[in-house]
């Protein structure tokens, strides 16, 4: 029955395609009553999110830990229910962290893991733990948000939806929603390999190296294109895939002049913790 109930949230309707702009909660001369306006502002938002963060009994991680699965499995899903909650809650973006805490576990356990495997010290490896969650995921994950949601606002944007837009938050969403396959691939499953196979300095060693990596930033460009693609009002997202382009080019390349991707990553990561 549970199952059944998840499956409802991932699958909801046509019907609930989302149908509200900016101008739907308004009074008869246009204006939005103070209710809805202080209930819809983006602080306001801001503000809940926040309040939430710190109140786990409030966080379905369920229903998160469901989202995390799906986004391997059938992303599109994840998507569908961006739908639902715009048209249930009247936002794009989640109002509910647990997919944050939830990644930032992720994260934690994953960096752990990759500082054993580099055999760093214990405050090597908080060092690097610091760095990978507030420069690589924060830090750029913010810097890309913003990004997008600009480019998205200022030249997606259908003409005749002009009273639609791009919120923030979702935009930083979808690079979660992103960046979470990433990491998985390259944090996790690539640590298997990156001793015994990866840093072997042979052919097979940048081959499975570089794959992991055209498939996890790929993974990235792709899910990003579902997100921005997801929203009706929104034009030529088809744009978004484009870097799959120099992306293959580079992955080419880096084959033939033996350039090690994960060999750089760990030097890097060795450089920035000492």
């Amino acid at each position: 029955m549970e199952i059944r109930v998840k499956e409802m949230f991932f699958l909801p309707s046509r019907k609930m395609l989302p149908s509200t702009s900016v101008n739907a909660s308004v009074q008869g001369n246009g204006v939005l009553n103070s209710r809805d306006a202080a209930r819809h502002t983006a602080g306001a938002k801001r503000y809940k999110y926040l309040r939430r963060l710190f109140r786990f009994r409030q966080m379905d991680f369920e229903f998160a830990a469901w989202q995390m699965l799906y986004l391997f499995t059938s992303p599109q899903r994840v998507y569908r229910n961006f739908h639902y909650r715009k048209q249930t809650k009247d936002q794009w973006a989640r109002d509910d962290p647990a997919f944050l805490v939830l990644l930032s576990i992720w994260l934690c356990v994953s960096t752990i893991g990759f500082g054993f495997v580099l055999d760093m010290g214990f405050f090597e490896t908080i060092k690097l733990l610091l760095w990978v969650v507030f420069i690589d995921c924060v830090g750029v994950g913010l810097l890309i948000a913003t990004l997008m949601w600009f480019i998205s606002n200022k030249y997606l944007v259908k003409r005749q939806s002009r009273d639609y837009d791009v919120e923030w938050g979702y935009a930083f969403d979808v690079h979660l929603n992103a960046f979470y396959p990433l990491l998985v691939i390259l944090h996790f499953i690539q640590l298997f390999f990156i001793n015994h196979v990866i840093l072997t300095d042979t052919f097979i060693g940048y081959l499975v190296g570089n794959t992991l990596w055209l498939v996890a930033v790929g993974y990235y460009i792709y899910v990003t294109f579902l997100g921005y693609s997801a929203l009706p009002f929104l034009k030529n997202t088809v744009i978004l895939l484009y870097p799959f382009a120099p992306l293959i080019l580079l992955y080419g390349l880096s084959l033939a002049l033996g350039w090690n991707f994960t060999h750089t990553l760990c030097s890097f990561y060795k450089y920035r913790v000492k």
